[in-house]
């Protein structure tokens, strides 16, 4: 493929003792698809600076191909013009000019810069994350070769994520995102570069695969290092480099993925965890009896719904933004006063709400003083952690835990907020988008401290993934004043609202000219193969899971020719409509 850009032993340091990058060497070819994960402070975002040409390297070369067409959005990028449209659109473009463009079309209608005050709207006073939607949809309208995004899923919901992966990967224009998001990583990436001690580890594949290869390769290295410590293994190492070991080359498979995971148990026992929270907070915890809640412009959010958060309840609340999820969170916290109905709080209830606001912390403090403020001990999933041990789990080292909170970035503050809630040792949980700012590894902590954790739990979050991690239920604001339970998770709220969407009143703008019902048609064939393509998918697991099933009655009834007989007609029939099933599978791919 075409190379797009380069870098030759780049190396960065800010005056640091050690430097942010040192020597790296790496490249963007036509039609890769990057995704840059690593800590917070780690160097992602100079990585991508130094790649887009907005920051130099102190050492090393940068070389774009001539004539390359990139765009660069990062957490700063601003709008450019006075109104939505011009910033989007590089000037007063009336209607049906975009409109004639399917690019443009495409990204206006579905992001959404302008919200409900349309294209026309006024960029002053818009939030943050408005000005990042409308930076974001500049940068999609461009014909490109090359896109450079740093956090782009941050300021939107599940269904923008969705949208947004689905857009990246029907263009053929390469990409380079720092995210943390692991669905969106897993969905759009091809490739994964690790940026970790100023150097970049490169992996393929996305979210999924670079866990399985950072694993076989700490795997790797443990056993590098055992064989150097102990001698005893001098002979077994010679032995594997006879002739029969040169013969034959390493690959990668799936059986040695699947090894590394094979005594690894489940992420949690929910009827133990259940049993544990009843024990610490009785029955009651919180309730909201024909309760009515209105946001402030108006609109109804909850009319009379009565809703029960029990004890060890695991709840995903989801919505697109503005559908109130925070208010509803607020109000669950008592933080919040309904405008009609009851708020109900068990007596054992020790309740503790992560906000998105970092207002909350002690800027004139330590890092460790600020945790152990708090509480010097805390038990968490049965075992006792120091405030030391639990902010070092959290990314603070020993030497970065005297540094002042005030000298901390975003990211740091966010973790530091986090540890001094957990040191609290609540056992009602309420969690506001909990990924901003937060590194893949400190989600990965922060999920597994929660895997153990008995208590109840309520998050808001636009991130799939840790939804569908930490939650055993979800529930959804479609705008109808109802909290709508899901029982197909994150699945089933993308379902319905394609529904809502196709069948709401009043077409949307532009959708009256042909180009856009041609879209819209090909975008509805598109949703429903991969609906059907689900569908297939979730039965064959079944059809597997079965077939595993009577391969063990079939061993246990050897002595019994009758059951033999049915459960023998019961495989071929399984087989057969696996078979059908796998064609249809390949017909709806193919379309």
């Amino acid at each position: 493929m075409p190379n797009l850009v380069n870098l030759e032993n780049v190396a960065i340091a800010f005056g640091g003792p050690k430097p942010v990058l040192d020597g790296v060497s790496l490249g963007v070819d036509t039609g890769d698809r990057v995704g840059v994960v690593g800590r917070n402070g780690g160097g992602k975002s100079t990585l991508i600076s130094i790649l887009a040409g907005r920051l130099l390297p102190d050492d090393g070369r940068v070389s774009p191909v001539r004539g390359l067409r990139m765009a660069s959005v990062t957490q700063q990028s601003q709008p450019t013009g006075a109104t939505v449209r011009a910033s989007v659109l590089g000037g007063e473009i009336p209607d049906h000019e975009w409109a004639a463009d399917a690019r443009s079309r495409t990204v206006i209608e579905g992001l959404r810069p302008g919200g409900d005050r349309g294209l026309d709207a006024s960029v002053q006073g818009l939030s943050g994350g408005e000005r990042q939607r409308i930076a974001l949809a500049a940068a999609l309208v461009q014909e490109l070769d090359l896109l450079v995004l740093d956090e782009p899923t941050n300021h939107l919901d599940v269904e923008g994520v969705r949208w947004l992966a689905e857009h990246l990967l029907a263009r053929r224009t390469a990409l380079v995102v720092v995210t943390h998001d692991r669905w969106f990583l897993d969905t759009v990436a091809s490739r994964t570069w690790e940026v970790v001690d100023g150097k970049v580890e490169q992996y393929e594949g996305g979210y999924n695969d670079w866990i399985f290869a950072r694993a076989e390769r700490a795997r790797l290295a443990d056993a590098a290092e055992q064989r150097r410590r102990n001698l005893a293994r001098k002979e077994l190492a010679w032995l594997r480099r006879g002739p029969q070991a040169r013969t034959s080359k390493p690959r990668y498979r799936v059986e040695a993925a699947e090894a590394l995971i094979a005594d690894v148990p489940e992420p949690r026992d929910s009827v133990e965890l259940v049993t544990m929270a009843r024990h610490r907070l009785g029955r009651t915890v919180i309730e909201l009896e024909d309760a009515t809640l209105r946001l402030p412009d108006g609109r109804t959010l909850v009319d009379r719904q009565t809703w029960r958060i029990g004890p060890g309840d695991r709840m995903g609340i989801v919505g697109i933004n503005g559908s109130g999820k925070t208010t509803l969170l607020k109000a669950l916290a008592g933080e919040r006063d309904l405008d009609a109905g009851n708020r109900v709080q068990g007596t054992t209830v020790r309740l503790a709400h992560l906000s998105q606001d970092l207002s909350d912390l002690p800027l004139h403090r330590r890092v460790l003083q600020a945790v152990e403020d708090i509480a010097e001990r805390v038990f968490i999933g049965g075992r006792e952690h120091t405030a030391s041990a639990l902010a070092e789990r959290f990314g603070f080292p020993a030497a970065r835990q005297w540094t002042p909170v005030s000298d901390l970035s975003g990211g740091e503050r966010r973790r530091l907020q986090l540890v001094r809630l957990l040191m609290t040792e609540p056992n009602v949980l309420m969690l506001d988008e909990p990924t901003n700012d937060l590194d893949v590894d400190t989600l990965q902590q922060l999920e597994d401290i929660l895997d153990g954790w008995a208590g109840t739990l309520v998050v808001v979050s636009h991130d799939r993934y840790l939804t569908e991690r930490v939650c055993d239920r979800v529930v959804a604001l479609f705008g109808d004043g109802r909290i709508t339970d899901l029982p197909g998770g994150i699945e089933e709220y993308l379902r319905r609202r394609d529904q809502q969407l196709e069948t709401s009143a009043g077409p949307r703008p532009v959708a009256s000219s042909s180009a856009s019902s041609a879209s819209g048609t090909r975008e509805a064939d598109r949703r429903a193969a991969r609906k059907e393509i689900a569908r297939i998918e979730r039965r064959i697991e079944k059809l597997d899971s079965r077939e595993k099933q009577l391969h063990t009655l079939l061993a246990d009834a050897a002595n019994d020719p009758g059951r033999l007989l049915d459960l023998d007609a019961e495989l071929r029939a399984l087989v057969a409509e696996r078979e059908g099933l796998e064609e249809q599978w390949l017909e709806a791919s193919v379309d």
